[in-house]
């Protein structure tokens, strides 16, 4: 494969302490629908819920006949070198439209891929996802709360919600990087 342009990127879900974030590299010539992909994998979301890429004043994912209020430019074929000028340091990354999850992308530099680097790659991270469908930001440090602390009525019925447990500062890149090395690209 030959050597191509990529983008260093971190994304930081908004509205959240502690804060939550990751640093990938991918290459340019990825589709905003495959790095939807991505970001699903590398925040442990489940892909359950609608999405939307807002760059340059461009909404961009899964155009929907039944809500037109806002014009969705189809993710599929449009690459992430196509839509990210010179001029655009940062867009968003919109997630389950219901808990209100944003991502805001950072670009933190351009770099050239070379021919034996992996082509999709998470270098750094902090803290774990919150777990899906536990309402958006404000619900999210409720959860907390309640989970850390033990004698809290609702803290056994929340732990079992949720998996029986969950640690909030849980990151592990290589398990991260393990499941990217399976998406296909």
């Amino acid at each position: 494969m030959a050597a191509g342009k990529a983008y260093q990127l971190r994304i930081e879900l908004q509205e959240i302490e502690p804060r939550i974030w990751r640093t990938l590299r991918v290459p340019g010539s990825i589709t905003l629908a495959r790095l939807h992909k991505i970001f699903q994998i590398v925040f442990d979301w489940t892909d359950t819920h609608l999405h939307e890429f807002t760059i340059g004043g461009t909404h961009y994912g899964i155009p929907d006949p039944d809500f037109d209020e806002i014009k969705i430019v189809r993710e599929t074929g449009v690459t992430l070198e196509e839509v990210l000028t010179p001029s655009i340091e940062r867009f968003l990354y919109s997630y389950d439209f219901g808990d209100g999850w944003e991502h805001e992308i950072q670009i933190e530099r351009i770099v050239t891929m070379q021919p034996d680097e992996p082509r999709i790659l998470c270098l750094e991270g902090a803290n774990a996802c919150p777990p899906e469908d536990v309402g958006g930001p404000y619900s999210y440090a409720k959860f907390l709360k309640i989970i850390g602390n033990p004698k809290h009525p609702e803290h056994r019925a929340t732990l079992s919600w949720c998996g029986g447990a969950f640690d909030p500062t849980g990151f592990d890149l290589q398990a991260v990087n393990k499941r990217l090395r399976r998406l296909k690209v």
